[in-house]
């Protein structure tokens, strides 16, 4: 376990990438959990009274914790999971779009993931094709 007192190394790009998307989720999720129908309105949903939108905004929360976490500890798998899953995030909400379930905004923060998931894969890509060329030099 890392000491809280000692400074955090830099972060990596990927590792920064991820961090990025952290910042991203907080206000929706605080959004979501203190004014809901001002982010439903926003996103084109009608306005609710149902907990539920303040329940997604605490797991948008909780997830900004979690990508939060990982980028400051450079936890390269879970940004490699993290690639998978906001892409997969993309998909279904393009999906609901096109089913005529959802309005069309939620396909543009669909797309929003699929851009930070693709930051993060070139990152990872950089960083691992800038490992071996420094591995073959050594």
């Amino acid at each position: 376990m890392q000491n809280p007192d000692l400074p955090l190394p830099p972060m990596s790009p990927a590792a920064r990438s991820v961090f990025v998307f952290a910042l991203y989720l907080v206000p929706v999720g605080a959004g979501l959990l203190a004014t809901p129908n001002t982010v439903l309105t926003l996103l084109g949903f009608p306005a609710s009274s149902e907990i539920w939108p303040r329940v997604v905004g605490v797991l948008a929360l909780a997830l900004a914790y979690y990508y939060a976490q990982a980028a400051r500890g450079n936890v390269t798998a879970f940004f490699r999971w993290s690639i998978h899953a906001r892409s997969a995030v993309c998909v279904a909400f393009v999906a609901l779009v096109l089913l005529r379930v959802a309005p069309a905004p939620l396909a543009l923060m669909g797309l929003v993931d699929l851009f930070a998931a693709g930051w993060t894969a070139r990152a990872l890509r950089r960083e691992m094709g800038a490992g071996a060329h420094a591995a073959k030099r050594a």
